[in-house]
């Protein structure tokens, strides 16, 4: 059974947190809660915004404890495919510290189907879940001035896709065109948390 706590954030929000982000989410987005206005998922915890006209604190709390968490996958959208020039300036940096050749580096990352688990540090910024662990490294020391946008990076235990030219501190396995962040677009964010994700070598 997973486990979780919830705890009150401000006058209109619960925070939850759970191992199972994605999972709890779904179950929610499957049977929103009276009043749930908004879902916004992190690494370790669910902000659920709530109307208090609509509800109550005691009401959503208990509506909350009784979720039981599913399979995040029924709510998953249809699998985005990134083309990737992997030609980053950290691609023979990476493969060192991994005690693997470079070719290697880019067999494990492109071979694997990753979840968009939740947004932050910028606009269309997702963090997605699914790295091989022999890829998990820490943050660079020094932190780049401005990294381009389009630069596909690992971090820790996630992989992404720089949305705009930016400071930053991850690695840099390549590249892809596909733009992840457009205003003009309907919905501007395309890896939106649930998004299932493929990088596809190109040359």
């Amino acid at each position: 059974m997973t486990a979780w706590r919830i705890l009150r954030y401000g006058g209109s929000a619960a925070l939850v947190e759970t191992a199972d982000v994605l999972g709890f989410q779904a179950a929610l987005e499957l049977s929103p809660p009276v009043g749930v206005v908004e879902l916004v998922p992190a690494a370790q915890t669910l902000l659920v915004r709530y109307d208090p006209l609509a509800t109550s604190w005691d009401a959503l709390a208990s509506s909350l404890r009784s979720v039981s968490v599913v399979d995040s996958s029924v709510n998953a959208s249809a699998t985005v495919t990134l083309p990737v020039r992997y030609d980053g300036a950290d691609l023979d940096a990476v493969a060192a510290a991994s005690s693997l050749t470079t070719s290697e580096v880019v067999r494990r990352h492109s071979s694997a189907t990753y979840i968009a688990a939740f947004c932050g540090f910028a606009p269309g910024f997702a963090y997605l879940t699914g790295l091989d662990p022999a890829l998990h490294l820490p943050r660079r020391p020094t932190p780049r001035t401005r990294v381009p946008a389009g630069a596909v990076a690992i971090a820790g235990d996630y992989t992404a896709v720089y949305p705009h030219p930016s400071p930053g501190g991850w690695h840099l396995l390549g590249h892809t065109d596909a733009p992840v962040w457009d205003v003009e677009r309907p919905r501007p964010n395309l890896l939106v948390p649930g998004t299932r994700v493929r990088f596809e070598v190109i040359r």
